[in-house]
């Protein structure tokens, strides 16, 4: 992706932690499914690696706005390594029997069609992600932590705790699916206006 005369470098802080979020995906799926995810020990890893992929998303966002490094690499690939990220924890519940294969296909559908939709239209303009995207993908990780995390095996007086714990984690989940619906549509009409508005400045110019 060429750089423009006075822009940012892609070679930044900012991009590189987007970069480490995309490294962490495969060590937390390795932890994820050890032992089929029955191992508490790996399961609170998996977690905890987890915890730390999701706050780089914080992390480079703040960077790129504070130093002015935001670039159309970030913008890129911001999005698709939180998806890389969700998607590898969605299809490792569903594997280990912790996540309905229904809700990691109707997500990762969604997922997949708007990663789509960006390279589709990358040539007239960036689909940058919106404020609902970022909604649903805070949702989706709130979500997805309380299923990463073993509670429904917790014994004794943190047994009850646990169930409630799950369930609030399966009701986050119920509304982060709408909102995942909701936002792949308003992708799709971005998708469409810029395509159109790169084509009309296309045809201006030449």
């Amino acid at each position: 992706m060429a750089e423009q005369p006075g822009a940012p470098s892609n070679y930044n802080i900012a991009n590189a932690v987007t970069a480490l979020r995309i490294l962490l995906v495969p060590v937390f799926g390795w932890l994820l499914l050890v032992e089929g995810g029955a191992d508490w020990t790996f399961r609170l890893w998996a977690f905890a690696v987890f915890l730390v992929a999701v706050l780089t998303d914080r992390v480079d966002g703040a960077l790129a706005r504070r130093r002015n490094l935001i670039t159309d690499f970030g913008k890129l690939m911001d999005p698709i390594a939180d998806k890389a990220l969700t998607g590898m924890a969605f299809i490792g519940l569903s594997l280990i029997d912790e996540l309905w294969w229904w809700v990691t296909i109707v997500v990762l559908g969604r997922e997949w069609l708007v990663t789509l939709l960006r390279l589709v239209v990358m040539r007239y303009g960036v689909l940058a992600a919106s404020k609902g995207g970022k909604l649903k993908t805070v949702l989706q990780a709130v979500a997805l932590s309380g299923f990463i995390l073993p509670l429904r095996d917790l014994t004794g007086s943190l047994a009850p705790v646990g169930e409630v714990l799950w369930w609030a984690a399966a009701v986050i989940m119920a509304a982060a699916v709408v909102v995942t619906l909701v936002t792949g549509l308003d992708y799709l009409r971005a998708a469409v206006r810029v395509r159109r508005e790169g084509r009309a400045a296309a045809g201006a110019t030449s």
